[in-house]
């Protein structure tokens, strides 16, 4: 009987190990933030984000160099700057608005997926812009 128990403890231990390794190296593999960026971003701004996406050539203004914006900046990512660009938050700042207003986007991409599910809209777009803008630090330049 002690036997049986002692089996099944090893094989349960060893299950969990499994899953919990497994669980591990899928986290460790998805970069949320680059996902991101190369689905709303890229098109614009180049999966290298400097500006030269595959529509830029119908785009009215060139999209800015996303990698250089710490160094426009003074050596400092301007993270508010661009969370309120992103989000539509700063319209004004950003002319003409050729760029979608995100904040906007994602709020309505969770409206479709969660539609009648309780879900607080206000916490999934924070959630998307902010991986969006852990994507955009590790971009910089380094010089």
């Amino acid at each position: 009987m002690n036997t049986i128990k002692l089996v099944l403890a090893g094989l349960s231990g060893a299950l969990i190990l499994v899953i919990h390794t497994g669980a591990s190296a899928q986290v460790r593999t998805q970069d949320l933030g680059k996902r991101e960026f190369e689905r709303s971003c890229a098109s614009c701004h180049g999966l290298d984000g400097k500006g030269s996406g595959t529509v830029t050539p119908w785009l009215k203004k060139s999209p800015p160099d996303l990698s250089a914006l710490s160094k426009n900046n003074g050596g400092i990512f301007p993270a508010d700057r661009v969370y309120k660009s992103i989000a539509g938050e700063d319209i004004a700042a950003h002319g003409s608005r050729e760029m979608p207003v995100w904040g906007q986007v994602y709020r309505m991409s969770a409206a479709e997926y969660y539609m009648e599910q309780p879900y607080n809209d206000q916490a999934i777009v924070r959630a998307r812009i902010l991986s969006l803008l852990e994507y955009l630090n590790r971009m910089q330049q380094t010089r």
